[in-house]
């Protein structure tokens, strides 16, 4: 398990992932992808730093993405 504590709420992290197309012009397939195909960092900090400093999203989206990925991948695995 992640040792990743969101500060976001659920109702947050919701809005924020319900947003990205707007905001980022790519939907969450796109950003999945990237983070699937990109360096394969371990910490949930590094991933999120990478997405911020690889394609300039605000802090808030790449932490909701990198979140979002990690309760995809959990969820494949159960």
């Amino acid at each position: 398990m992640s040792q990743f504590r969101s500060v976001q709420t659920p109702q947050t992290h919701q809005s924020l992932i319900q947003r990205l197309p707007k905001v980022t012009g790519h939907d969450l397939a796109h950003w999945l992808a990237r983070i699937e195909d990109g360096p394969g960092l371990l910490r949930v900090p590094e991933r999120v730093n990478w997405l911020r400093d690889e394609y300039n999203l605000p802090h808030c989206y790449a932490a909701a993405l990198v979140h979002e990925s990690d309760m995809r991948r959990r969820a494949i695995r159960v």
